[in-house]
């Protein structure tokens, strides 16, 4: 056999054992199961509901929280990109977290 046939087949041989020895934390658990068991039309309805709430709400404190430390969306749109990263860099420094 030539040497790339062996080494292609150990190469082979090795990722088998290491996908067969996959951790448990792979697996479902009992609670995903129970999760994928299907809503009523109404409940679906009523939790993408909640949850486009929930983001509306999130948007509008991430947005108010930028207007306070000096974005305004409704500006002049030369200097955008700086403007917003200049208003982010502050809140993360409220927030104690480095920027991008």
């Amino acid at each position: 056999m030539s040497r790339a046939r062996i080494a292609s087949i150990t190469l082979l041989a090795s990722l088998g054992i290491i996908v067969g020895a996959t951790p448990d934390s792979f697996a479902q658990s009992a609670d995903a199961a129970s999760a994928a068991q299907p809503m009523s039309k109404q409940a679906q309805k009523a939790q993408r509901k909640a949850d486009r709430k929930a983001a509306r709400a999130k948007n509008s404190a991430e947005l108010g929280e930028l207007e306070k430390n000096g974005y305004n969306p409704s500006a002049d749109r030369n200097d955008y990109p700086q403007d917003i990263q200049k208003a982010q860099s502050k809140v993360n420094a409220e927030h104690g977290q480095s920027g991008q």
